[in-house]
C-alpha cells in the first residue's frame, strides 16, 4: 500500500505536500503497483544532494520525474508530460511485462492514450472544451474531492492514502481493459483485411470491441454497419459513425423502421426476423444471422 510517512529518512518516495492532484496520486499508486509498498514523504523542499539515489522523487524537485522546469519534456502532439506520464514512459512497459500483459508495446501505447495523457494534460492546464449544460467530472476532478474538506478533521496524509487506493484500482482495471482492446484490435484488423474493396458491412463471429479500430482504419472507411451476436440473444446490427470526432452516422436504418418492434416492424420491413429498431435508427436487433443478411440485402 501507499503510506505517507512523517520523516524523510523513512521514505522511498518523495512528492510535494499541500493540495494533491491526480498526477502525484497516480504516480504514487503506479509505483506501489510496480515496486511494492511505497513510503511517501510529502514536502515542497527537496535537496537532491541529501537524498539517496534509491529514493524516487516526482512532481517536485525539478529532477527527472518533475515537470515544472522550463525545459520540461513534451509529447509529439505538444502536450507536456506530468510526473505520471514521465514515470509511465520510463517504467510502464516493464510494469506490463511483469503483469504478463500480452502485446506490451501496443498495450503501453493504448494505456498512455486512454488514461495517462489526459492526466498529463489536465495537470499542465490543457483543458478540453466540453459543450454541456452540466458539469462533467473527469478523473482529476474525482481525485481532487479526496483533499481534506472544509471544516472537517480529515488530514492530508489519510486522504492522500485513500486517493491512492482508488487510483490503484483504476490503474489495474485500465490495464486489463486496455489488454482486451489491444487483443480485440488484432482480431478486428484481421477481419477487415478479409473484406472485399466494396464491402459495406462487417460481421463479427462474437462481440469484439471494434469501434475505435473500425474508425481508425483506412481499409474500413466504406463500412456502414457492424453486426455481432448480442448478449440478449440473436444478433445486433449497429451503424458506424463518420469518425472518432464526428458521431453523425455514415448511414441510418430506414426512417419508416424507427421505434418499431415485433410484428409491426416485420410487416413494415418485410423481414420476419427483424425484431427491433431504435428510434434514432442507429441499432436494430435480429433473431438470427440469416435475418442480418436480409437486412443488408434490403438496405444496401
Amino acid at each position: 500500500m501507499v503510506k505517507v510517512v512523517d520523516h524523510i529518512e523513512e521514505a522511498n518516495c518523495i512528492t510535494h505536500s499541500g493540495t494533491f492532484h491526480a498526477d502525484d496520486v497516480f504516480s504514487s499508486a503506479f509505483l506501489e503497483l510496480y515496486l511494492g509498498e511505497r513510503k511517501v514523504f510529502r514536502t515542497n523542499n527537496v535537496d537532491p544532494s541529501k537524498i539517496d539515489s534509491s529514493v524516487l522523487v516526482y512532481d517536485v524537485g525539478r529532477g527527472k520525474f518533475d515537470h515544472h522546469q522550463v525545459d520540461a519534456l513534451k509529447r509529439e502532439n505538444g502536450i507536456p508530460y506530468c510526473s505520471f506520464g514521465l514515470l509511465w514512459k520510463e517504467f510502464g512497459k516493464d510494469f506490463l511485462q511483469k503483469q504478463h500483459i500480452q502485446n506490451v508495446d501496443r498495450s503501453w501505447e493504448m494505456f498512455d492514450k486512454d488514461l495517462v495523457e489526459g492526466i498529463d494534460a489536465d495537470d499542465n492546464g490543457v483543458f478540453p472544451s466540453i459543450n454541456a449544460i452540466f458539469k462533467v467530472k473527469m478523473v482529476p476532478g474525482i481525485i481532487k474531492t479526496f483533499n481534506p474538506s472544509f471544516q472537517t478533521d480529515q488530514t492530508e496524509s489519510t486522504q492522500f492514502e485513500k486517493a491512492c487506493e482508488l487510483a490503484k484500482t483504476i490503474i489495474v482495471e485500465e490495464m486489463y481493459y486496455i489488454q482486451g482492446k489491444a487483443l480485440a484490435e488484432e482480431q478486428v484488423l484481421d477481419l477487415i483485411d478479409d473484406l472485399g474493396e466494396n464491402d459495406k458491412y462487417l460481421v463479427l463471429p462474437s462481440y469484439i470491441p471494434y469501434e475505435e479500430t473500425v474508425l481508425g482504419s483506412e481499409d474500413a472507411k466504406n463500412i456502414l454497419f457492424v453486426a455481432y451476436p448480442s448478449n440478449r440473444g440473436g444478433y445486433a446490427i449497429k451503424t458506424v459513425p463518420k469518425s472518432l470526432e464526428d458521431h453523425s452516422l455514415r448511414m441510418s436504418f430506414p426512417e419508416e423502421w424507427a421505434g418499431l418492434e415485433g410484428e409491426e416492424l416485420a410487416r413494415v420491413s418485410g423481414i420476419p426476423g427483424l425484431t427491433f429498431c431504435h428510434s434514432t435508427r442507429f441499432l436494430v436487433s435480429c433473431k438470427d444471422l440469416d435475418s442480418v443478411y436480409q437486412v443488408f440485402s434490403k438496405i444496401l
